[in-house]
């Protein structure tokens, strides 16, 4: 049966596409328009070259007034005429640098000259250009630019694409930082919780084995009872710390992990071989003892899990420039590398009964408290899987 995350992810995969479906129908419809408004644009200029033959071969019985009027009313299109030897006959719609309304269309200042130059040449690399026969080998070449509205409407899709871009961008963000600040109060009010509702029994069973000698009990025996409610204490003084900053001492690393290795030494199958090889100089490190022995352990009854009970696991300590490093590798099935984030989130759980709060916890611990970093650093499946913590040092 799929997890919920591997459900999220599909669902995920299908909303891209489904996004990406309609983005790209928007991109067509967009397309179409202004392809059809490019056409419309070329069909106006093909009547105003018509216009102007006309006019260049009009007689007495040419309706001048009318042929002038189509002319005159292009107001939207930039475009300009020459003639075979480029010599600019005439202009309309360019906001041209100087004044040249004094003068014929076919008188320009130098620097307008320049400028209308400049666009010819932009113009001679585009297909928007007719050709007007005059007469035989006399030839006029009309050059037009796409007109404002045509330039906006190419751009507004990607426009409109980019404001959605942003606004998805921005609702998401905020959902994910609501969702995470309802998290941590979820997980902050189940630690404190959980500790509240183990104070009363462990207060209760602490008193039983002090009066236990007294009924004749013997004394092996209330020692190990002793040990068991002492490490009730320390599970429910760990949770009272969750979501609330603990107090941080510098001490050795390897002084902490070699006291969890031992503690879990005696409490794994024995099929299961741990090895600890620590660093031979003192990791200083910045560290709450109770909460990263924690987080140490449950690595380790997960390593156990995943062997199924039989296997290795090796832990080693080190330096790696500015940071104490904690390595843990283990014989066990694996991670899909798909999964090497997915499993540090609350509730993914590969256990008929697991809970999924291990490792969510435990990078919590690490990354919140500690400033430091746990993620799988390598993973094959059914031959090793190594998860390494990284801790700056003191």
């Amino acid at each position: 049966m799929p997890n919920l995350y591997d459900i999220r992810r599909r669902g995920t995969l299908a909303f891209m596409l489904a996004t990406v479906a309609v983005v790209a129908a928007f991109l067509w419809v967009s397309d179409r328009l202004v392809n059809d408004l490019s056409a419309q644009e070329r069909a106006r200029m093909q009547i105003w070259a018509d216009a102007t033959r006309e006019i260049a071969s009009a007689d007495s019985s040419t309706n001048l007034d009318f042929l002038l009027s189509i002319i005159k009313g292009n107001s939207t299109i930039p475009v300009i005429l020459v003639d075979d030897s480029d010599n600019i006959l005439d202009h309309l719609n360019f906001n041209l640098p100087e004044n040249n309304d004094t003068l014929p269309p076919w008188e320009l200042t130098a620097e307008n000259e320049r400028f209308l130059r400049e666009h010819l040449a932009s113009l001679k690399k585009s297909e928007n250009v007719i050709t007007i026969v005059i007469a035989p080998g006399i030839n006029q070449h009309l050059y037009y630019e796409d007109s404002l509205l045509l330039r906006r409407l190419s751009w507004y899709p990607y426009v409109q694409l980019a404001v959605m871009a942003g606004f998805i961008f921005v609702v998401y963000y905020a959902v994910s930082a609501t969702k995470r600040a309802e998290q941590n109060k979820v997980w902050v009010g189940l630690s404190k919780e959980t500790a509240h509702q183990l104070g009363t029994p462990i207060s209760s069973l602490m008193a039983w084995v002090e009066i236990l000698p007294g009924y004749g009990v013997d004394s092996d025996v209330v020692a190990e009872m002793n040990k068991d409610v002492n490490r009730l204490n320390v599970i429910a003084s760990r949770f009272s710390k969750i979501g609330s900053p603990p107090v941080m001492v510098a001490a050795d690393l390897n002084s902490v992990v070699e006291h969890a290795v031992d503690y879990m030494r005696t409490r794994i199958s024995s099929g299961v071989r741990l090895t600890l090889t620590t660093s031979a100089e003192p990791l200083r490190v910045e560290l709450s003892t109770d909460l990263l022995a924690w987080v140490l352990e449950n690595l380790i009854k997960n390593a156990v899990d995943a062997m199924e009970g039989h296997g290795s696991i090796e832990i080693t300590t080190f330096v790696d420039g500015s940071d104490a490093v904690v390595e843990v590798t283990d014989t066990g099935k694996g991670i899909a590398r798909k999964d090497f984030k997915t499993i540090f989130n609350p509730g993914y759980t590969t256990k008929k009964r697991g809970w999924g709060l291990g490792l969510t916890l435990a990078k919590r611990i690490v990354d919140d408290y500690h400033h430091g970093h746990i993620f799988v650093k390598a993973s094959e499946p059914n031959r090793a899987t190594t998860f390494r913590l990284q801790f700056p040092l003191a």
